[in-house]
């Protein structure tokens, strides 16, 4: 689980984030594992969904690729930069997880 704001990685248990304060409850997150062919059509898909705040790309290492807070606004024109971004990532990694930040 991660802070919604900051980013920092919880446990299921913190009620408020230990970094910014900002309040845990509300949303969920889940992580996909997908091949690096596959990740621009799941983030899509992901983002049609409608219920989904943000999505954080990581590699097979863990590390942070690319995030994308995802509002109702943010369709369109204000994703595709992020969508151009994840063709630049799929060249770069053989896998991918997805964690995505839902609301409840």
């Amino acid at each position: 689980m991660y802070c919604r704001k900051c980013g920092k990685e919880l446990s299921e248990e913190d009620r408020y984030c230990s970094l910014c304060g900002t309040e845990t409850r509300g949303t969920h997150w889940e992580e996909v594992t997908v091949a690096a062919d596959d990740l621009i059509g799941k983030v899509k898909g992901l983002i049609a969904e409608g219920n989904v705040r943000r999505i954080v790309v990581r590699n097979e290492k863990d590390e942070l690729l690319l995030e994308i807070p995802v509002t109702a606004v943010a369709i369109g024109a204000v994703i595709s930069p992020y969508l151009a971004a994840l063709g630049v990532i799929t060249a770069l990694a053989t896998r991918a997880t997805i964690h995505v930040e839902r609301r409840d």
